[in-house]
């Protein structure tokens, strides 16, 4: 009876054939590159206008949200200028029946006072509504900005979609690729490259050595480590640069 093989684990993979792993990784990896690199500045555009947009509708929101507290202060200052109405009628009917100066001089005291509360009240209004009015021009600005950015966007992701669109067979392809290369790699060498190929310029985790120099930084590489590299027994690195040199390409005769 054949027992189906179990698949290794990446811990027990030969060193020769993480190195091919990564060397096919990093291959794919730049022609992910190439085809990001024609997509130029659009996504970070796209992604800018988007946070532009969101900024403007919070300001549009918030201006929104002021107007209606100074809708609502408004109303009860309105609502205290009619009490304040109220009060000084009744006030004028009690002092019609009042006993003697001293009720009289109160009762006319109370009805300034009321009258001081409406000249107030009238005051906060006509400020509150100049408030309003500033704020309402505010936001017919920013919702003028936020139109001509939302063409914009629209300008742009369709600039994006149409580049996405002409690659986007042969990007999914190539990521299954990549998918399928990372399986023989431990995360923790995975992770070791991701952090190489963030560090270096033109993105190259992974070179060979080619005529007695490393492939990212050119420095030269002596013998010993060159014949380091071609045994395959372990992960060598760039003592200048730090790059994985996967192996020593050979000289054509």
């Amino acid at each position: 009876m054949t027992a189906k093989s179990a698949a290794v684990a990446p811990a027990d993979v030969p060193v020769a054939a993480k190195l091919e792993a990564l060397l096919t990784l990093q291959n794919l990896d730049s022609q992910l590159d190439e085809i990001r690199r024609v997509r130029g500045d659009l996504p970070e555009e796209v992604q800018d206008l988007e946070d532009e947009i969101a900024g403007y509708e919070v300001r549009v929101k918030k201006f929104d949200e002021e107007i209606q507290g100074l809708n609502d202060f408004i109303k009860s200052r309105k609502q205290a200028s009619k009490d304040a109405e109220s009060l000084i009628k009744k006030y004028d009917e009690q002092q019609q029946n009042v006993r003697n100066n001293r009720e009289f001089e109160a009762i006319a005291k109370e009805i300034e006072l009321q009258r001081l509360e409406i000249q107030i009240a009238d005051k906060k209004i006509k400020e509150s509504q100049y408030q309003i009015d500033v704020k309402n021009a505010e936001i017919s600005g920013t919702k003028s900005k936020l139109d001509e950015r939302r063409k914009d966007l629209d300008n742009k992701k369709g600039e994006l979609d149409t580049i996405v669109g002409e690659n986007e067979e042969e990007e999914r392809n190539i990521m299954a690729q990549r998918e399928e290369a990372t399986k023989p790699v431990e995360e923790r060498l995975l992770t070791a490259y991701t952090r190489i190929r963030g560090n270096v310029r033109n993105g190259l985790a992974v070179v060979l050595v080619r005529r007695d120099a490393c492939g990212g930084c050119f420095n030269t590489v002596p013998p010993q480590r060159q014949a380091d590299i071609i045994s395959h027994k372990k992960i060598i690195v760039c003592e200048h640069c730090g790059r994985i040199l996967a192996d020593v390409e050979a000289r054509a005769i």
